[in-house]
């Protein structure tokens, strides 16, 4: 959908619900044709996906297939109509429910669906978004209350690393605040061990618009990126639950709605995942100090990031899922 499109449709839900005066960019998928289910078609029918239906920010599943029904080139909303049931609303524009979980608001907060592939949330509808071989496709119903999206998550791991955005792998540079050190070791040997391979350097404040740059060190050292500075400006900046001072001594952890539930100090580490703009996507891998960043580097793992959008560690090692579930 265009632009022009987008802002139609949110001015239409707007008369309706309070949902729709800050509708998701990620939620919308045009259907047109594909309301029947089908593929696109023509194109081989693409291999290895896997589709993941969650909510309240993974932290329920509501369903898993490591080798849905696929006929032909699929778009997104094609796999998914292919292997759940689904409901539209505005006209057919919006996904409203999936296997009978229903967006729209949840005790006065707009509640949503949203969708993520490989880990990033894509910049157009579902209609309009190609399934890859190999990809990851996650929808999740969750409160949108403080921010209108998350553009990067960590539980598709070990996407978006092995088939990158968009059916383009992406070029890896890990970037680490002493590239000796054993965090910065760990997460190279652990790209390598999925067939990744990695440029290895130390923290640099530039951009690098199509590489996917893992950052390694504490938050004082990591910081200084576009990306990482959203982080400190909260979750309606840069999707990721949490907040830290500037001395990153303190990890204050939030739940759906942006309220505080805990604070973590040394020791505390957090694995996280941030696109800026258009550009490829960040991953951060730190701590409030260097026994937390060993934490988050170890925690670099298809198992313990499973369908988390971000992962913070407590000085024990026990995981916390980021949002944390409300008290």
């Amino acid at each position: 959908m265009s632009s022009d499109g987008q802002q139609g449709a949110r001015r239409a839900c707007a008369r309706t619900t309070r949902a729709s005066l800050r509708r998701p960019f990620g939620a919308v998928a045009v259907v047109g044709l594909l309301l029947s289910g089908c593929g696109l078609g023509a194109g081989a029918a693409p291999t290895g996906v896997r589709l993941t239906v969650s909510e309240d920010f993974g932290a329920r599943t509501l369903g898993s297939a490591s080798a849905p029904r696929v006929r032909g080139q699929e778009t997104v909303m094609s796999l998914l109509m292919r292997n759940d049931k689904v409901s539209t609303r505005y006209g057919g524009g919006f996904v409203q429910g999936i296997n009978g979980h229903t967006g729209g608001t949840r005790q006065g907060e707009p509640d949503d669906w949203f969708y993520y592939v490989n880990g990033v949330e894509a910049p157009k509808g579902a209609a309009e978004t190609d399934v890859n071989s190999g990809d990851r496709i996650w929808w999740d119903l969750h409160d949108w209350s403080q921010s209108e999206g998350s553009p990067a998550v960590v539980g598709s791991y070990p996407e978006p690393f092995l088939h990158g955005t968009e059916g383009r792998r992406l070029p890896v540079r890990i970037e680490c605040q002493q590239t000796t050190s054993a965090p910065c070791q760990t997460v190279n040997a652990r790209l390598q061990e999925i067939g990744v391979p990695a440029a290895l350097a130390s923290i640099d404040p530039g951009e690098y618009t199509s590489t996917l740059r893992v950052l390694v060190g504490s938050w004082a050292a990591v910081r200084g990126t576009p990306a990482t500075q959203a982080i400190e400006r909260g979750p309606g900046a840069s999707g990721v639950y949490v907040r830290l001072t500037p001395d990153g001594h303190s990890l204050t952890l939030l739940d759906g709605r942006g309220q505080p539930t805990r604070t973590l100090g040394a020791g505390a580490g957090l694995v996280a995942a941030i696109r800026y703009g258009k550009e490829a996507p960040e991953w951060v891998i730190t701590g409030t100090n260097a026994a937390g960043v060993r934490l988050a580097a170890d925690a670099l793992d298809e198992r313990a990031l499973r369908d988390h959008f971000a992962l913070a560690l407590e000085p024990s090692g026990v995981a916390l899922p980021v949002p944390t579930a409300s008290p």
